[in-house]
């Protein structure tokens, strides 16, 4: 007797236009999957990423695929919760990630949403991180490419969202990635390498600051750590911690931006020593393993920027849902605005907000 066809599980992938997402659906369809293709609509123009562009990249990834392809509009929503308050940071002189929201909020909020409500039961997207499920939930780690691990973004992912989450690339290479989709003849002609900051165009993230907040283009000092002014800028917006181009100042050694100081328009740069730090504060603490620590204080790898390759930390929790990190090494350019994230290893635990 003929065992019952087992049903179809259908999956939502996420395509950005770009190769990553491309090869990740052939990759689902090769496992069995009835794949339906999604694409955010984000940006009006300009974009590197989510725009009108992109949308009829992956159309064509689609038809080549044999997919259904939708494709969701949040423009306006993306203005109001990603592109606003990213501008907002940078007038009030930090300097946000806003790809961590934007990937809990939309990539992993409104369009595993979308793709539930069209009966997919999970989500896959073109991300370099690999997720594992034990009994005590679900496991986010690193990618096996260094070079194009993602894990960092992905922190803030909630235990329920990690549930319907599927990620085909977290055990390849990007080199790997070229060769499948050669040898799958998936239509690349335009494609471009995701970046990070998408709605950011080629002219950099000052036009766009100014747009909301024109009161920041003004000019005002650059000084030393001793109050000196050596030059004048045009806006703070144009810098960001452990920066050394664009200063414009004379000095006999190299000098970096130390520290912005909004109320008094001020940018101060100082030599490298003086740019490590031994720790910092962070806000707003977010566990997404699902044992989190359970002590006031305990040691940490932490990154403080994607790049960033860590740093074994102790963190000492406070009553305000933050807390203070210890670096065992002084680190450069520890900025106000990115994100501190939390790893045993190759596992991501959580991460908080870098406040000062």
């Amino acid at each position: 007797m003929r065992s019952a066809p087992q049903p179809t599980r259908r999956i939502a992938i996420g395509l950005s236009g770009g190769i990553d997402s491309a090869v990740a659906a052939a990759l689902l369809v090769d496992q069995g999957w009835e794949v339906v293709g999604f694409t955010l609509h984000m940006f009006k123009g300009g974009s590197r990423c989510c725009s009108l562009e992109d949308v009829e990249r992956a159309r064509r990834v689609c038809d080549h695929l044999g997919l259904r392809h939708f494709v969701m509009n949040v423009v306006d929503e993306f203005e109001e919760k990603i592109i606003r308050p990213f501008a907002d940071a940078y007038a009030a002189g930090r300097t946000p990630n806003p790809c961590i929201f934007c990937n809990r909020y939309f990539k992993f909020g409104a369009l595993l949403q979308r793709a539930r409500e069209l009966g997919c039961s999970h989500l896959a997207t073109g991300h370099y991180v690999r997720l594992a499920q034990r009994a005590d939930g679900f496991h986010l780690s690193r990618g096996r490419d260094p070079g194009k691990d993602q894990s960092y973004f992905l922190h803030r992912l909630t235990q329920e969202q990690l549930a319907h989450c599927v990620f085909p690339l977290g055990d390849l290479l990007k080199t790997e990635i070229r060769r499948i989709a050669a040898e799958k003849q998936i239509p690349t002609g335009g494609m471009r390498e995701t970046a990070d900051l998408c709605f950011i165009t080629s002219k950099g993230p000052a036009p766009l600051i100014e747009s909301y907040h024109p009161e920041v283009r003004r000019e005002g000092p650059i000084v030393d750590e001793s109050g000196r002014e050596l030059g004048r800028h045009q806006g703070l917006h144009h810098f960001t911690i452990g920066q050394r181009g664009g200063l414009r100042v004379a000095a006999p050694e190299r000098l970096y931006v130390k520290e912005l100081r909004p109320d008094t328009n001020t940018v101060v740069i100082a030599p490298r020593p003086s740019i490590m730090a031994t720790g910092c504060t962070v806000s707003d603490l977010f566990w997404q393993s699902p044992t989190p620590p359970n002590t006031p204080s305990f040691p940490l790898l932490t990154r403080l920027r994607y790049q960033h390759p860590g740093v074994a930390a102790t963190l000492t929790v406070d009553d305000s849902g933050g807390g203070a990190l210890k670096f065992a090494e002084p680190q450069f350019a520890v900025t106000p605005g990115q994100a501190a994230v939390f790893y045993d290893g190759d596992e991501v635990l959580g991460g908080g907000w870098i406040e000062s």
